[in-house]
């Protein structure tokens, strides 16, 4: 009797550990559910020229001279002195983002996104300023048509409009890549064939 007693006593304790083990892993899960961060953007502070549509399907060296001096005009005619950056211009490796800034400098909910697979032509080599950095883009309307619009941005200085032109080349190069392996490019094309129309020229 006094041994089958004990045996009891051993098998009433043995789940004690098992409670005492689970308690800590409650406690994790729930300090882990309450995290709010206010999200930050990362990107490039430029003033925001507009855009102007443009035609033509061959996108060669010099053919945003044209929209850009038009841009350029305009935003000389309305700028009553020197405006500071109006927006932030992030370019990811599939995506655009252009978050437009409010006076206080701060990025507003208002944000234009732009596909880089429709992005036909990029360059910061400009003759009205060596700081404007500006791209062609397809947007296509709501009955499928498209039109090419010229997009223009003025930075800082030449360097970062320089970096911009970069950064949009590498974003190209992978969003091609994707493309490709999924099969929505030929296999025999390659990205030095497609981004013949992208200038990041250093002169």
């Amino acid at each position: 009797m006094l041994k089958t007693k004990l045996n009891v006593l051993t098998l009433r304790k043995e789940p004690l550990p098992t409670v005492i083990f689970h308690e800590p892993e409650a406690i994790e899960l729930c300090t882990t559910t309450p995290l709010m961060k206010t999200r930050t953007h990362t990107g490039c502070k430029v003033t925001y020229l507009g855009k102007v549509s443009t035609t033509g399907m061959q996108f060669l060296s010099g053919c945003t001279e044209k929209p850009v001096i038009e841009l350029w005009k305009k935003h000389t005619l309305t700028r009553e002195d020197v405006y500071p950056a109006n927006a932030l211009l992030e370019i990811r490796p599939f995506q655009v983002w252009l978050h437009h800034l409010d006076l206080k400098g701060e990025a507003t909910v208002h944000m234009d996104t732009f596909q880089v697979a429709r992005i036909a032509y990029c360059t910061a080599d400009h003759n009205i300023s060596p700081n404007i950095f500006a791209w062609v883009y397809r947007e296509i309307n709501d009955d499928l048509s498209y039109q090419m619009d010229c997009h223009a941005v003025e930075c800082e200085s030449k360097l970062e409009a320089k970096k911009l032109a970069h950064a949009m080349m590498e974003a190209f190069k992978k969003t091609f890549h994707s493309m490709k392996s999924d099969g929505r490019i030929h296999r025999n094309s390659s990205s030095e064939e497609v981004s013949h129309e992208f200038e990041s020229d250093d002169g």
